[in-house]
């Protein structure tokens, strides 16, 4: 293996793995019809879609350090294929929901590879790679969005099934299975052996609790769950949004609608960590109030923005236009794309022996969002769809003002050794 071949390895991976994570947003319609589901209960399906992911991302992080990554992708996307092609079978949605709970799990997926590419990278590459990496595979969702409606339309009709979602589930999951197969038998863990032992001697709980303590993941942490969490709520919610707040009633146009986030979410994260590579290697100030701490200045600048933009997306929703909430959406994704990005960059980079440990709590408390935020926009005692996304930009402030505390100069440059547990690695 080289870098670029696991680099493309593990984007293919993660990329279906997003796709068959949210393959259910462009079905909420026909699926509520079937099952007889009311708009709050798809919120509550929406959020389900992230109730495994903070457990099953720290676990798999330091599953990551300890076996290596490609033995801990092939298996996920072995039982997530599985799972996915059994739900297509259930008639009873009591049986549905709690396979397509075990389905979504498929999104945990993200901090192995995270803690793949950080194995084969050095630091000046690290927020490149992992942002291609990352902005790439979360593009699936809008692969999702954009491609299985269309081949699975409204009246599909196959050799195994009649009903779109159904086969969509049945053969997202057989591709699941087969990806799997092939991370297993492609995938090689680390670019040397040396790399791989300091990865693994620090895979400990002990490791793993004196890192998970110190304030750069916490305040990582907190700030993905302002911004990958917004986008997980994004990518589950916007198809029913833009149907139902708009009474866009074509299946098609709503998903397609709702992919545009998706897009610049994805594919622009890559842009987030080039940007912090770049102001870390040319010592390019962007807030100087942050000292020299360059990649800490990007971030925080990007989370600024992803602020303004959720006020922006609740005024571009009351206009009534629905090219305007996309636009105003398209905008949205642009920031969750450019400090994830930033974040993920910080994240090897502070530590690189262990990697696998830090993306799994950054990535776990990050995925909370995805769980509360749906509840929000669904709220029935708010006045209309639209105010849910300014309520979340009031919640993200205290995680604001928390961020630039740990990002002033004199915390920040301690942030990877003191923590809010006093202990340290040479502690017996």
């Amino acid at each position: 293996m080289t870098k670029w071949r696991t680099l493309a390895l593990a984007t293919i991976g993660f990329n279906f793995s997003f796709l068959i994570w949210f393959s259910f947003a462009p079905f909420t319609g026909p699926m509520a019809e079937e099952f007889g589901l009311s708009l709050a209960e798809i919120g509550v399906l929406a959020s389900a879609a992230i109730w495994l992911a903070p457990f099953g991302r720290i676990l798999t992080g330091w599953l990551s350090d300890k076996f290596g990554a490609p033995t801990v992708f092939a298996i996920v996307l072995g039982y997530v294929g599985v799972f996915s092609m059994a739900s297509a079978f259930a008639e009873s949605y009591a049986v549905f929901f709690v396979e397509r709970l075990i389905v979504a799990t498929a999104g945990i997926t993200f901090v192995i590879g995270i803690q793949h590419v950080s194995e084969w990278f050095d630091e000046t590459q690290l927020g490149t790679a992992e942002g291609i990496y990352a902005g790439i595979g979360n593009a699936g969702a809008a692969g999702g969005a954009l491609i299985l409606p269309r081949v699975f339309p409204t009246g599909w009709e196959g050799p195994l099934f009649a009903t779109n979602w159904r086969a969509a589930f049945f053969y997202t999951g057989l591709v699941a299975v087969g990806l799997g197969v092939a991370y297993y038998l492609l995938g090689e863990a680390a670019k040397s052996d040396k790399k791989r032992a300091a990865t693994k001697d620090t895979a400990s709980f002990k490791g793993w609790f004196y890192t998970a303590t110190r304030y750069g993941t916490v305040v990582l942490a907190l700030a993905y769950l302002m911004t990958f969490g917004l986008e997980l709520s994004m990518n589950g919610w916007l198809a029913t949004y833009y149907r139902e707040a708009f009474d866009t009633r074509n299946l098609t146009l709503a998903a397609t609608f709702a992919a545009t986030f998706s897009i610049a979410a994805g594919l622009l994260r890559p842009v987030g960590g080039y940007v912090s590579d770049w102001v870390a290697r040319t010592e390019t100030s962007l807030l100087p109030v942050f000292g020299d701490h360059y990649r800490e200045q990007w971030t925080f600048l990007a989370l600024c923005f992803v602020v303004l933009t959720m006020f922006g997306m609740t005024l571009a929703g009351l206009t009534g236009e629905v090219l305007l909430a996309v636009g105003a959406g398209f905008l949205v994704g642009m920031g969750c794309a450019f400090a994830e990005g930033a974040i993920f960059a910080q994240v090897p980079a502070m530590f690189p022996d262990s990697s696998g440990a830090v993306a799994g709590v950054v990535g776990g408390i990050g995925t909370v969002g995805g769980i509360v935020y749906p509840l929000v926009y669904a709220a029935p005692f708010l006045a209309n769809l639209h105010i849910g996304y300014a309520v979340v930009g009031v919640s993200m402030l205290p995680i604001l003002l928390l961020t630039a505390w740990v990002f002033r100069p004199q915390v920040a440059s301690v942030a990877d050794e003191a923590g809010l547990v006093n202990t340290t690695l040479s502690d017996d």
